[in-house]
């Protein structure tokens, strides 16, 4: 990434950190304080904060004023980072460490990683009703991310991912998988981008299409990482995915490499509606291209 794209992309993801530690879950006289701390233990650690950097760019693209699209990036990234905590726990993924460091449930036990959970995903729907837009904007925004977050989304896509693993799945099964985890709710912070910058029916639509490709483009990247990468770089356990369905078991490296470039080339294809893209090209490249 050329040093101006980095510098918005820095300025995109500090606007965030600021914004999530600041805004999110300080409350210093409530005495259910271990609750918040394994909130914001999470919601704070860190990471590419990708979901938050679509809201504000795709915001940006419809000629918005990105920051008034914190509300709901900081929602993206609360339902996120909830669905991180849940896929960690020991009757899911069961997991011990995220991001280079101890999941939730290992340093705040699995009740209160539950409900640190739970209290994220209420959250990042209170962010999206005090957001400073319009009402039928905001109306418009809970849609979105319920949607792409729910039973016919990331939640729904968590629940096949679940039904898979005693039984070898097709390629269509194993792309529905993902376009449910995975796409969703990249979906999910594009579409609010576009809506919190006023953007066109046409634009929501490329949004959509973008979304879809990239999601799937970056999940089979990470498959491939989880086979070709080590630990120390991706903050996980190499090969933590060795008992589930994958892009790569189905179809090998070679050709999941082949299928990365594919997917990208759509989502940059999806990009001609806005006018000022070239940020998100260039993140679309780092994305397909990355180790970790």
């Amino acid at each position: 990434m050329n040093p101006e794209m980095d510098g918005l992309f820095r300025e995109y993801r500090n606007y965030i950190e600021d914004y999530l530690k600041n805004n999110c879950f300080v409350y210093p006289q409530e005495p259910q304080q271990v609750l918040f701390d394994a909130m914001r233990y999470s919601l704070l650690a860190g990471g590419k904060r990708l979901r938050p950097v679509f809201v504000f760019d795709f915001c940006r693209m419809c000629g918005g004023d990105w920051k008034q699209a914190a509300p709901f990036a900081a929602a993206v990234e609360m339902v996120h980072t909830y669905s991180l905590i849940h896929d960690d726990l020991p009757c899911m993924d069961n997991d011990d460490y995220r991001r280079g460091r101890l999941t939730n449930h290992k340093v705040y036990g699995e009740a209160m990683a539950v409900l640190a959970g739970d209290a994220l995903l209420t959250g990042a729907f209170s962010a999206l009703a005090d957001s400073s837009l319009d009402a039928e904007t905001r109306i418009q925004a809970v849609k979105i991310l319920s949607q792409c977050a729910g039973e016919l989304g990331m939640v729904g896509g968590q629940v096949l991912d679940m039904q898979s693993e005693s039984r070898e799945c097709t390629p269509q099964e194993v792309e529905n998988i993902h376009t449910r985890k995975t796409a969703a709710l990249i979906q999910a912070a594009c579409c609010l981008g576009v809506l919190a910058g006023g953007g066109s029916f046409a634009q929501m639509e490329a949004a959509k299409t973008f979304a879809h490709s990239l999601g799937l483009a970056f999940q089979i990247r990470d498959d491939i990482l989880d086979v070709i990468g080590n630990a120390g770089e991706l903050g996980k356990a190499v090969g933590a995915d060795g008992n589930k369905n994958t892009f790569v078991q189905l179809h090998g490296v070679d050709a999941c490499q082949e299928m990365v470039r594919s997917y990208s080339q759509k989502a940059e294809a999806a990009l001609a509606a806005f006018s000022d893209h070239q940020f998100m090209a260039c993140l679309c490249q780092e994305l397909i291209n990355r180790n970790h």
